[in-house]
């Protein structure tokens, strides 16, 4: 099955970058740009008012790894998992290593869905080290709409 898969050195440190990354409003931030909701079970993902773009099962979330399974949104990503993995660096940074895995085919949406993680991600990386970020809709680069 195909992946998405992208590396970041981020530097900031490892805490900083996971609190971002395992909170609905650290996803607001480097993402969607509007209020999420959810526990430490389940992710609801908002880019506009109204139903949940995207949820998330939040299968794991230690220091080292953040792990989203899609339980509900686009149907190429149902049943879909994104992880999150952070490696801390001797510079009291952070390497992110990001994997959207079991996508059922490579096709046009995955191509999309991979620039737009890239440029989320880049947010997240620039949030942390700055606390200036480019979430949804600055950070959207490839559009459906």
């Amino acid at each position: 099955m195909p992946s998405i898969l992208h590396r970041f050195t981020i530097d900031a440190p490892r805490e900083r970058v996971h609190d971002l990354i395992a909170t609905p409003d650290g996803v607001e931030r480097w993402w969607t740009g509007h209020p999420n909701s959810g526990d430490d079970s389940t992710l609801r993902i908002f880019f506009s008012d109204g139903d949940p773009a995207a949820v998330f099962e939040v299968a794991d979330s230690t220091p080292e790894r953040i792990v989203w399974r899609v339980a509900d949104g686009p149907s190429d990503w149902i049943g879909t998992t994104v992880t999150f993995a952070l490696e801390e660096r001797p510079d009291d940074g952070t390497t992110l290593l990001f994997t959207h895995d079991g996508w059922r085919e490579a096709n046009e949406f995955m191509s999309g869905c991979s620039t737009n993680w890239g440029a989320y991600l880049a947010s997240l990386k620039s949030g942390a080290e700055s606390g200036e970020f480019a979430a949804y809709p600055a950070g959207e680069m490839s559009r459906w709409r």
